[in-house]
């Protein structure tokens, strides 16, 4: 069987993680709800004139996938594999608005064809003459991690060879609103949004995108290697460490085997008592939080993903991300687990290569 092996990452975020080196250039924001992406200059990516009919997803998806694929100096992959919980939902928004404002009458199509939640992957693969497979899952807060897995699934198997994979999501204004109105987002009498000592509800919503390069074979940009990946729909927070020991069994590994764990807090008091099983099994093991610098949506575990596959070929965790304040001298198993409101768990290990 074959070694999943991450070779290429590129991130877009609310932070400027694009075009800096790792987390070199982040600010913690406590006082707006809403975080809106950092966006590059995509004229080096996108021609101009495409530029003004592409969604902020779209844009985001060719710039973090061009990147990541130079970095892995893959020219054209043998799959193209993306994770959205929302999709292109700016478009899927002018879309429903044009039908109540023409009455159902004289609809152009274009915002319902660049609706669609596998938009970005096919503009990809567009761009990119790329033929082969390409799939977009759309699993709630699991939808990078079954990207990854199928991904991970097809190099093992020597299905294929390089595999570009992302998780892609974007913010659209109505949605936001309604997301407001039933309390998913932070009120704004309760700032600052803290992720770590807060007292209210709903989280600070963000957008992002995170692109990665899955390959069979180790290269000089390698930077770490995928060894599982697990997620289970519902689970009860007293139920999540039975959950991570019965993972971490299966794959031979002990609590003492783990350097670093990445956890996915994001401020909501209703759900962050599930990370509480890291002050028990994990309290002498460093911590990691990412949720306060790249915000919650969906795919916001892509983000964390790259934080973590950064630490491992870097060897070190920047104190801006650090829960615990603990540190080691080497990283090489990295565990990450994820939940949203209670469900879609994930579990991901990686380990240095």
């Amino acid at each position: 069987m074959k070694t999943c092996y991450i070779n290429g990452v590129s991130c877009i975020s609310n932070q400027n993680t694009f075009e800096t080196d790792f987390l070199s250039d982040v600010v913690i924001n406590e006082n707006e709800n809403v975080l809106f992406a950092n966006q590059p200059f995509y004229k080096e990516f996108i021609s101009p004139v495409a530029i003004r009919r592409m969604a902020k997803g779209v844009k985001m998806g060719i710039a973090a996938s061009t990147k990541a694929l130079k970095e892995a100096n893959v020219t054209m992959p043998d799959a193209i594999i993306t994770g959205t919980g929302m999709g292109c939902v700016e478009d899927s928004e002018k879309f429903l608005k044009a039908i109540i404002d023409n009455n159902e009458e004289f609809l152009t199509p274009t915002s319902f064809i660049q609706s669609t939640h596998n938009t970005v992957g096919g503009q990809i693969a567009l761009g990119l003459q790329c033929k082969a497979y390409n799939f977009t899952y759309v699993n709630g807060a699991v939808s990078f991690e079954t990207a990854l897995l199928d991904a991970k699934m097809q190099i093992e198997n020597d299905e294929a060879k390089s595999i570009l994979i992302g998780g892609i999501d974007e913010t659209g204004a109505h949605t936001l609103e309604l997301y407001k109105l039933i309390n998913l987002i932070k009120k704004e009498n309760d700032k600052p949004y803290s992720v770590l000592s807060s007292t209210s509800k709903g989280v600070v919503f963000s957008e992002g995108a995170s692109f990665f390069v899955l390959e069979n074979e180790k290269k000089e940009s390698s930077y770490a290697s995928v060894q599982a990946v697990s997620m289970i729909n519902i689970l009860e927070a007293d139920e999540v460490e039975t959950f991570i020991q019965s993972f971490l069994q299966a794959q031979n590994l002990k609590i003492a085997d783990i350097d670093a764990i990445i956890l996915g807090n994001n401020g909501d008091v209703e759900f962050d008592d599930y990370y509480n099983f890291s002050n028990t099994i994990f309290k002498e093991i460093p911590q990691v939080y990412y949720k306060h610098l790249s915000g919650e949506y969906n795919t916001a575990s892509a983000f964390g993903f790259w934080v973590a596959s950064n630490i491992i070929k870097l060897q070190e965790i920047p104190e801006i991300v650090s829960k615990n304040n603990q540190f080691k001298g080497n990283y090489k198993t990295v565990l990450m687990y994820n939940q949203y409101r209670g469900k879609d768990h994930s579990l991901i290990v990686l380990k240095q290569c």
